[in-house]
């Protein structure tokens, strides 16, 4: 039976109408990430489900964290040949780790659960907090963040197990790292910030109008900010003249940035289940 010419056009309006609608969705999924001219990147590790963290430990292995929840975390370490092994398992949320002491911190985001130090295969707890999210060592204290309505920025001494708070009535406290020279950052996710911590005074707001910052590393290169947002997110640097570059743009829920050397990192992206190496472009290519 042909149709009549007047369901023929109304077929036709509702294509032109859903057809973008899809198409919008699909090219989000699936563009690819984009470097800017300045940086080049490659597939590292694929195939780890709800990557997250990342950290070196003092011997220069790898340790990836996956972020489920319910106690059905893990923590894999890299072997010489590529190969994943879980070393620690059980954990809720673990969303940071960081090369602290003589082993690795590990935090976990799920309600009042210790942070951990992991040694070899074994673990044992720091002390308690709080969804805690973020976490960073400047070779003696270990920073750690709450992700939380009035969260807080706490500072933990394993010398005399002290653990203090820096900063409090945060908007789901996402990320902080500690730089070379003592400055302290940390972003605020809700408020899509990031601030410079001041020991007197407040606190100095670095950059605004972030899409869910969820990590801060601080390099030589600068101030290193990851967009946790599962589409469009990007991976920017603040150079130390101010300037904000995009490295790297369509990623999805980008997580964890790490330094292996200078000029090379490793970040893990999330929403593809895969961690990426970023290279600094030689110059003239």
């Amino acid at each position: 039976m042909q149709l009549s010419l007047r369901y023929r056009r109304w077929l036709l309006c509702c294509l032109v109408l859903v057809v973008p609608g899809l198409a919008y969705p699909a090219w989000r999924h699936f563009y690819p990430v984009i470097a800017s001219s300045d940086w080049q990147y490659q597939v590292f590790q694929a195939d780890i489900d709800r990557v997250s963290a990342l950290a070196l430990d003092a011997q220069g292995r790898l340790y990836i964290s996956q972020e489920f929840s319910d106690g059905k975390g893990t923590i894999l370490r890299q072997n010489r040949d590529g190969s994943l092994k879980t070393v620690l398992s059980g954990l809720s949320k673990p969303d940071g780790l960081a090369a602290f002491a003589s082993g690795v911190a590990v935090s976990q985001e799920a309600d009042k659960l210790p942070l951990l130090l992991l040694q070899g295969d074994r673990a044992e707890p720091l002390f308690s907090s709080d969804s805690v999210e973020g976490i960073a060592s400047d070779g003696h204290y270990l920073y750690v963040i709450q992700d939380k309505h009035q969260g807080r920025l706490l500072r933990y001494d394993p010398s005399n197990g002290a653990v203090v708070t820096l900063r409090e009535g945060l908007n789901e406290g996402e990320a902080v790292t500690v730089c070379a020279d003592g400055r302290l950052f940390y972003s605020e996710k809700k408020k899509g910030w990031v601030k410079q911590w001041q020991a007197s005074g407040e606190d100095t707001l670095v950059q605004a109008g972030l899409n869910q910052p969820g990590f801060l590393l601080c390099t030589a290169d600068g101030l290193w900010i990851t967009e946790d947002s599962t589409h469009m997110a990007r991976l920017l640097l603040l150079d130390w003249s101010g300037e904000l570059q995009v490295v790297l743009q369509h990623l999805r829920s980008a997580q964890t940035i790490i330094a292996l050397e200078p000029g090379r990192y490793l970040l893990a992206e999330q929403g593809r289940k895969r961690i990426l190496e970023l290279k600094r472009r030689p110059h003239g290519i």
